[in-house]
This record gives C-alpha cells, structure tokens and sequence, in this order.
C-alpha cells in the first residue's frame, strides 16, 4: 500500500473545489482561514503571497508558481504590495462561486490564477501532513517537477472548457494534484541536500518505510515490534528507536492510531456491521473494539457513525 496515499484518503472530506480566476491589476483576495487546505497556481503573470500569520513575509510568485496552504490558515493574495483587498467568499455548501465566463475576446487579464480547496479532518490529521509548513512554495523551474505541470495543464484546460465528463475528471485531477504537490515537496527537500527527518526519512528509509507500508497493507495482523523491526533487517531495539525517533511515536502506538482512523472513515462511509469494521481493525471482539475506539474518539463506535 501506498503510505502517502491512505494518508490523504483518511483525512479527505467531501469533493475538492477548484476555478480559473482572471486577474486585472491592481487585485487582491483575502482568503479566511479554512478547514483544509488549499493551492493556487499562478498561470500567468505575478503576484504576492501574504500568510496572515506573518505578512512581513511575503512569498512573490511568479508563472508557473505553485504555492500549497498544507493547514488552511488565512491568507491574502495580491497583485503588488499594498494592493487594494476583496474578501472572498465561500458559497454556503463550502464550493467556490462560480467565476465568469472567460471571454475568448476582450482585454488580455494580467494575471491568470488556478485556484483550489480540499476539505479535511482535521480531528483526524495524519501526522504526515502536521508536519508540513504552512506555506508550501515550489518555484517553476524548467525541467523540475513534470508531474506536477502536467497536471496542472490538463486540470486548467478542463476548467478553462468544460466538456463531457469534466465533472469526474476535474475531481480525479484535483487529487491527483495534491499527491504531486507533496511528492515534490518531499522530493525537492532530498534533491535539495536537505537532510531526511521526520516523516522525510519515514518514507525514504528502507527498514521504516517496509514497516509502514506492512502496517498499511494489513492493519488487522497482530504485529509485534520484533516481526516490523525484521522486514528491515533491523533489531527490535535499533528499530524501535528510529521509528519513534521519525515518525514521533512508538511502532504499535502508530499502528493502533492507523486503525483507529480506518476504522472512523469505514464508520462514516460504509454500511457494515459493527463487528466486520472490528475484525478488519485487527480486534477479536466488538467489545474490545468499542473499547479501544471510544479511548480514541471520545465516543462510542454506534454513537460516531450516526454522528457522521
């Protein structure tokens, strides 16, 4: 299984919203803080990035430009530095507003922005993603990042017409996208010379990332720290110390986390009994499921789902 990938699956809420904005100088949108993340990409022209945590620093961005909120927190976007500021909204299901017809004649805008939101759990955030900055920068640079391009063209392409089939497509690029925005990330910190830690290293590294990738595949084996240490080829002391050392807990305490939030998403989506999401949670009894699950969610298995 792919770590990166159940990692997005277990906190994605809903469908992802994105739009192609025309820009005509001088602009600027002030976004509020967002139960997510979100992304712009600037296709044409520049502009300025403002985190609201630290405007005094401002992220210039230039064509090409793909810039990542990882944690949804308020930001303004503008066209140069003390740029006049419109407050955008959210319609009341959390899409965006439709933007305009894009007039196929008329005045050249000066600035062409592809614009996107994920809805997340944030109860739930995999530590992956905690780990990230708040604003995630990639730079266009020729020959760097062709994925992540490519993506970004067909995903423009399908926004500037919408055709048959737009609807499922756009969704599929839409998470495909967020997939290569932190492939690169992680990626560009190793090709960068930046040492791996943390979740970097977790991924990267042989003997943690065999483990993690075990414990994906089948939640429910009753792993012991000496049985992941082994498809590394390491001791069980050795392991058990790197492991925590990266990943920020214990090999069995990540594991019971991992079940637990498979567990809540199969809850939420799928109709099954109570005891089948117990046995796919790698727990013998409903009992000792319920148990484990309400020490983690604060609630009661039966109580969450009819929540959700």
């Amino acid at each position: 299984m792919d770590v990166l990938s159940d990692a997005i699956a277990a906190m994605r809420l809903g469908r992802p919203h994105s739009a192609l904005r025309d820009k005509f100088a001088p602009w600027g949108s002030r976004f509020d803080a967002y139960d997510g993340a979100g992304f712009h990409v600037l296709l044409r022209g520049s502009a300025w990035l403002l985190p609201e945590a630290d405007e005094e620093r401002a992220v210039a961005l230039g064509p090409g430009d793909v810039v990542f909120l990882a944690h949804g927190r308020g930001h303004t976007v503008v066209s140069e530095l003390g740029a006049e500021v419109e407050e955008f909204r959210l319609e009341p299901d959390g899409s965006w507003p439709a933007p305009a017809p894009r007039p196929r004649v008329g005045p050249t805008p000066d600035t062409v922005m592809l614009c996107g939101a994920y809805l997340l759990d944030r109860a739930r955030a995999h530590p992956l993603l905690d780990e990230l900055p708040d604003v995630v920068h990639l730079p266009a640079h020729v020959g760097a990042h062709r994925s992540l391009r490519a993506a970004v063209e067909l995903l423009g392409e399908e926004l500037d017409g919408p055709r048959p089939g737009s609807d499922t497509i756009v969704s599929a690029l839409l998470d495909t996208l967020l997939l290569y925005i932190l492939r690169a990330w992680w990626l560009g910190r190793d090709d960068a010379g930046a040492h791996a830690s943390g979740w970097s290293a977790a991924l990267t590294e042989p003997p943690l990332a065999a483990a993690l990738r075990a414990m994906h595949a089948d939640p429910a084996h009753p792993w012991t720290v000496a049985e992941l240490a082994g498809l590394g080829g390491l001791s069980r002391a050795a392991f058990a110390r790197r492991f925590g050392a990266e990943v920020g807990m214990p090999p069995l305490a990540y594991l019971t986390w991992w079940r637990m939030t498979v567990a809540g998403r199969q809850l939420r989506e799928e109709d099954v009994p109570l005891r089948v999401v117990a046995e796919r949670a790698g727990y013998a009894s409903e009992f000792a499921f319920a148990k484990a699950f309400k020490r983690e969610f604060g609630v009661a298995p039966g109580r969450y789902r009819r929540a959700s």
